[in-house]
């Protein structure tokens, strides 16, 4: 669904890209992402590469954080807020950790021992192994709760939880369908620019290793994005995981 490539050239009647334009875009829908070439409709979500980006950082940025942006913003995001990220280390975890940062919020992380550091380091301002320690157990209180572990990954719920103030609020990645929009894709391409936003990326694979990529996603271990390299450009695997 996602990726990042040079345009080869263009339709009839579009100004805003030209071939030979660096792009990064994100095909919800549409997918086809695992190919030399990648038809896209020019008014959908794809917008300039960051110019200090590589390709490979590039195609790591629009699904976590795309995905993070909206459910933020469901959420209800803002300066001072105390702002929990359940799967801290994933695809989504790692861009709304830096996105909630971004808002001005306070960030608590949960993730496993093996991504502490590295959660710690994208700004949270308490990180939590939840293989050791049970969050809410914590007794402490937030006034957004985000939850970005998907389905396959899942080993609780944390929906029904006191760990919200009153009037907080409860997110989570399994539930409704996010509206994206290609403001928002341009706006993560200026954080990426000016270092608000890193992408996280675990490794990268090349086209013939696909069954293995996705063997190694499948795992539920690998911190931030995988992505895939096809003839050049490149393609991410960005499921989310603890």
């Amino acid at each position: 669904m996602v990726l990042a490539g040079e345009v080869s050239s263009v339709g009839e009647g579009v100004t805003s890209f030209r071939p030979g334009n660096p792009v990064f875009g994100f095909d919800p829908f549409g997918f086809g992402c695992y190919a030399e070439v990648k038809c896209m409709n020019a008014a959908g979500l794809l917008a300039p590469k960051p110019v200090h980006l590589s390709f490979e950082e590039a195609a790591a940025i629009p699904y976590g954080g795309m995905l993070a942006l909206h459910f933020l913003r469901q959420g209800g995001i803002g300066p001072g807020q105390k702002v929990l990220v359940y799967g801290a280390s994933g695809a989504v975890g790692t861009a709304a950790v830096q996105l909630a940062c971004h808002f001005g919020a306070r960030v608590t992380g949960v993730c496993s021992s093996a991504n502490l550091e590295m959660v710690q380091g994208l700004g949270a301002e308490t990180v939590i192994d939840y293989t050791k320690e049970d969050f809410l157990a914590r007794g402490d209180s937030y006034d957004l709760i985000l939850d970005a572990v998907p389905v396959a990954h899942r080993t609780r719920s944390i929906r029904d939880t006191d760990g919200l103030v009153r009037a907080g609020r409860y997110v989570s990645v399994t539930e409704g369908r996010p509206k994206l929009q290609v403001q928002d894709l341009v706006l993560l391409g200026e954080l990426a620019e000016a270092g608000r936003l890193r992408p996280v990326i675990d490794r990268t694979f090349t086209l013939d290793e696909i069954v293995e990529a996705h063997r190694y996603v499948d795992t539920g271990r690998k911190k931030g994005n995988v992505v895939l390299g096809v003839a050049g450009n490149w393609g991410g695997l960005s499921g989310s995981n603890p």
